[in-house]
């Protein structure tokens, strides 16, 4: 089942044409890598899949359009605990409040990071806040996750736990569709 398709889609950014005539379909449980060199419009591409950017073409989703979440390259942490950051993304996507403890204990488990709660997040180490950047987003258990350069930055030990991470979540049929410019991911 088709989740999310792109025909014939252009952005421009004023002068610069970031996509050209991009055409593409994300299947249900697959796992997209795109891979290009720097400034290649992966990430172009990924903000118009998950619907962020304005865009020449047809973008179209599946009849109920799939939850979906984004990883970003450098995430965005809120000046709050661990604890905090996770509870305002559960707020955010609706959860029932009921639910909270228990995903919130299942995600911190799940990257490695129990023991943390109370920690600033933006005083994690940097493999430290892209794991939590994907507790957070595996929390809301989105049928559809996209992840801008989600290694990039990362020592290599943390880059292998977060390709660990990926593969687990992909094992689960998670249907995720990463940038990279790492031939070897």
């Amino acid at each position: 089942m088709t989740l999310v398709e792109l025909r014939n889609v252009t952005v421009r950014f004023g002068s610069v044409r970031a996509l050209h005539g991009a055409s593409l379909g994300i299947q249900r449980g697959e796992f997209v890598v795109l891979l290009g060199s720097n400034g290649s419009g992966k990430t172009t591409l990924l903000r118009v899949l998950h619907g962020l950017l304005d865009h020449q073409g047809q973008r179209r989703q599946a009849g109920d359009a799939p939850r979906q979440a984004m990883v970003f390259q450098r995430p965005f942490l809120m000046r709050l605990s661990v604890l905090n950051n996770l509870r305002l993304a559960l707020w955010l996507a609706d959860v029932p409040r009921a639910a909270w403890a228990e995903r919130i204990a299942a995600a911190l488990r799940r990257v490695g990071l129990q023991g943390l709660q109370r920690r600033p997040a933006r005083a994690l180490s940097g493999g430290q806040q892209q794991r939590l950047a994907l507790a957070r987003a595996w929390m809301v258990q989105p049928q559809l996750l996209y992840l801008d350069e989600p290694t990039s930055s990362l020592d290599p030990s943390a880059k292998r736990e977060v390709e660990a991470l990926l593969a687990g979540f992909a094992a689960e049929g998670m249907t995720l569709v990463m940038s990279t410019h790492n031939l070897g991911q």
